[in-house]
């Protein structure tokens, strides 16, 4: 395989696959590895023990495989098991091994055969095993068993996919040689996920149980149902032999055996079972990796660089240093005002583009939510009228009075100015409401240290509730102030004497040419219009003191129209029955004119009602008011231009400021009166195990790095073989999988089998799992299973050569050749071994 630095790749991506396991796969780097698929009962259980040479996975009936299992074998001198959720303990004994998966299965999915796509991560050691990577995955079913959920099936496709979609896993596709090859369940979603078939290697099981007189010769020589990787075939343990307890390493043997004695298979036997496959495997995997190191080191290197900043900051980390902890004190509680001050003065680096938030959303509160909520006070004229009548007469008592009394004036007016309370203390729980969820926003980055951001977060809403009662008390004292002395010489107050002069004023300000407008607003709204006169369209729309103007697009060179805003007021209109946005209308007070076109109503649209308020309070500004008696109408814009620059002078304006003045003046103190300087700083369990788990990946990040920076590129591996026509796979008609003998047929081409125990050199029962070579004989050159070179075409007839002769010559077994006779054991040490 080239240089020893491949050899270490296979290792190295099993260290990665737990850093990313333990820390919840939080990087997004897929590692190449191999993941097993077939379905329930097709021998990937058995196939993954061979390769250990244990029995350690669990066995039953149903589906056994409920949770993925990333198998990792690592060649080692000594035998054991490791599980990444048991650090530290090792398994040597394989029955604890089978116990703890059942355990850790039922531990997530319970005992209802439910299952998940959390992992369990294995590594075994053995001297027995080549560097592996597998991912035994659950077994394809088609109906729910138990207390299986009905869509058990979908749930297992989806869990499979999660897998093997990836262009970095191989996949190894099993499949029963009792089992029409054509229907595979296993070698169907690996069509549909591989297509050109550069990811796929098929695994042919239980060959010893097919029907007598039959075989899958055709199929391993990649010649029948071809596969770009071709078949590798394997026999595993039967029921019976693993109810008998079999060893593995004399299940290993009588595979071998089966192979090299079987007249169908025994000139490839040097290219099937499970020796073969591991090799084949830990070739192909190693070569993968190969293929994506580029990809690989490209990922590691970005991951590395986002992980720098933070690693930096841990690199000399002492939890119970008390000088670390005093100075991250002082620079968490700076940070913190420094974070508020951002939020409210609006200088932040980090502007928020979702919503308005903080300084943005108190500004909005004064200048379009107050004023709004002062238009919303409902006026019932006739109640105004009768009470005015009431009171002049109550006044005036048994006196008939010729002129309107001043006390009259007075009640009523007061009675009005009573009515700005309401909206004042809403105003008022709305600003403190926004500065506490600013507050809390602060402090989300003090989540390392939870009594710190819980003191912090207490102490400064504490200061900000103590303010809330100063500011309501004050504002309802400016309130009465106003209510003790009505000042009916104020520029605001239209009385007869400058009632004219003010007309003149105004008749001559809208008088001047070319007048700068100033802009209220600028946004996008959609024109409800019929379908019959162009269906609704969205504008961007600018709304001026004198005018609302909409345009094509936010480029604001193509406009549309420009609606003057004299004698306009705005209405509520109820949404269409399937429409999902907010409409408000916009009209014209004389009834004569049209607003748009043909048009007496404009109906003007938004998303949500946030927004069809924030629009009604701009027009607000602009003069234009909801429908509503126009007397009132006009005592209510003196209200506000007399009223409302006083009540944004009032205290309440002054709130953020005092609390970011509080946080960078008081708030260290009141900290450090709080308590133990040293609970407030205790490190949260959390953020210790994720520095512990970033550090860890960071190192496992750099040494990946370092070891792939040491491979050569001059590295031999093993072209990926040529396509070949797999269309049958997607046929609909199942392809027949195993070939019956001809009835009639030439002499053989080869020397029949002998009756009896083949001749030979004995079995070698070593580790390496070996065998004798296999003796020459006449015909045609082996194909190869991982690159079939012949051209026949894989849907024409097989040709008339058979195999074996027509008829079995007596003393062959048709199924399972006898067992080898017991012999001394014999170890070769100095023989060379498959694995080598």
């Amino acid at each position: 395989m080239g240089n020893r630095g491949m050899e270490d790749l296979i290792p190295l991506i099993n260290k990665l696959q737990d850093a990313f396991s333990s820390i919840g796969q939080s990087c997004n780097l897929d590692l190449p590895q191999i993941a097993v698929v077939g379905g329930q009962s097709a021998g990937k259980s058995s196939v993954l023990e061979n390769f250990v040479g244990r029995d350690f996975l669990p066995r039953g009936s149903g589906i056994v495989t409920r949770r993925p299992l990333i198998l990792q074998l690592c060649f080692n001198k000594a035998e054991y098991a490791e599980f990444l959720h048991c650090k530290g303990r090792k398994f040597v004994d394989f029955e604890e091994v089978r116990a703890e998966i059942e355990a850790e299965t039922d531990r997530i999915t319970g005992s209802n055969k439910g299952i998940s796509a959390i992992p369990i991560n294995l590594r075994v050691y053995s001297p027995n095993v080549l560097n592996l990577t597998l991912i035994d995955l659950p077994g394809m079913t088609k109906v729910a068993v138990g207390d299986q959920p009905l869509d058990i099936e979908h749930q297992i496709r989806d869990m499979l996919l999660q897998f093997i979609t990836k262009e970095s896993c191989l996949i190894l596709a099993v499949t029963p040689a009792n089992q029409d090859l054509a229907n595979s369940d296993a070698l169907k979603i690996a069509k549909e996920v591989d297509p050109q078939g550069l990811r796929t290697i098929g695994v042919i099981t239980k060959l010893d149980l097919m029907d007598e007189g039959t075989d899958a010769k055709d199929i391993l020589e990649n010649k029948l149902l071809p596969l770009r990787r071709g078949y590798i075939g394997v026999v595993n343990r039967s029921q019976k032999d693993i109810d008998g307890r079999k060893d593995i390493r004399a299940a290993l043997a009588a595979e071998r055996k089966f192979f090299l004695s079987h007249p169908g298979y025994r000139h490839m036997a040097e290219r099937m079972g499970t020796p073969h496959l591991q090799k084949q495997l830990n070739q192909q995997l190693t070569n993968h990796i190969r293929d994506t190191l580029p990809g690989l080191r490209s990922k590691l290197q970005s991951q590395v660089l986002s992980l720098e900043k933070e690693v930096e900051e841990y690199k000399n980390f002492r939890p119970d240093d008390p000088t670390r902890k005093t100075k991250a004190l002082l620079q968490m509680v700076q940070q913190f005002g420094v974070d508020f001050e951002k939020r409210i003065e609006g200088s932040g680096d980090q502007v928020d583009t979702a919503e308005l938030s903080g300084g943005a959303k108190i500004n909005r509160i004064f200048h379009e939510r107050f004023p709004f909520e002062l238009v919303k006070i409902v006026f019932d004229e006739k109640e105004l009228r009768r009470e005015i009548s009431h009171a002049i007469k109550n006044v005036h008592g048994v006196r008939t009075g010729l002129f309107t009394p001043d006390l009259a004036f007075e009640a009523i007016v007061k009675k009005q100015i009573i009515k700005l309370k309401e909206p004042c203390i809403k105003c008022i729980d709305l600003v403190i409401q926004e500065l506490i969820n600013t507050v809390r926003q602060c402090t989300n980055k003090l989540g390392s240290y939870p009594r710190l951001r819980e003191e912090t977060e207490r102490i400064v809403t504490t200061y900000v509730r103590e303010r809330e009662g100063k500011t309501k008390d004050q504002v309802m004292l400016l309130i009465d102030i106003e209510l003790s002395y009505i000042n009916t010489n104020h520029e605001d107050f239209i009385g007869f004497a400058n009632a004219q002069q003010r007309n003149i004023h105004q008749n001559k300000k809208r008088a001047i040419p070319n007048q700068v407008h100033f802009v209220i607003r600028k946004g996008w709204l959609t024109i409800n219009i019929s379908i019959m006169k162009g269906g609704s369209k969205e504008y961007w729309f600018i709304l001026t003191a004198e005018s609302l103007s909409w345009y094509k697009d936010e480029e604001e060179k193509e406009k549309k129209y420009m609606l003057p805003l004299d004698n306009l007021k705005l209405r509520d209109v109820e949404k269409g029955f399937m429409s999902t946005k907010h409409v408000f209308g916009v009209f014209n007070t004389e009834s004569s004119r049209n607003v748009y076109k043909d048009l007496r109503q404009i109906e003007l649209a938004c998303d949500t009602q946030e927004d069809v308020d924030s629009w009604k309070a701009s027009f607000l500004r602009a003069g234009v008011y909801p429908e509503k008696d126009q007397d009132m109408l006009n005592r209510l814009k003196d209200i506000e231009r007399s009223r409302t620059p006083l009540f944004l002078c009032s205290p309440w304006s002054s709130s953020p400021p005092q609390a970011k003045d509080f946080i960078h003046s008081e708030l260290l103190a009141y900290l450090y009166s709080s308590g133990d300087q040293n609970s407030l700083m205790e490190e949260s369990a959390d953020q210790a195990q994720r520095r512990d788990e970033m550090l860890r990946m960071y190192h496992a990040l750099k040494e990946a790095l370092h070891i792939i920076g040491d491979i050569t590129t001059t590295t031999v591996t093993v072209p990926v073989p040529p396509p070949v026509n797999d269309s049958w796979m997607q046929e609909a008609s199942p392809t027949p999988q195993r070939r019956p003998p001809a009835a009639a047929a030439p002499p053989p081409s080869r020397p029949p089998a002998v009756s009896g125990p083949r001749p030979g050199p004995p079995l070698n029962p070593s580790p390496a799992f070996g065998g004798p070579p296999i003796p020459s004989r006449p015909g045609p050159p082996p194909s190869n299973a991982f690159g079939s070179n012949n051209h026949q075409d894989p849907f024409s007839a097989p040709p008339l050569i058979p195999s074996r002769p027509a008829r079995i010559p007596p003393g062959v077994p048709s199924r399972r050749p006898p067992g080898a006779p017991h012999r001394p054991t014999i170890i070769r040490p100095a023989e060379p071994s498959l694995l080598d």
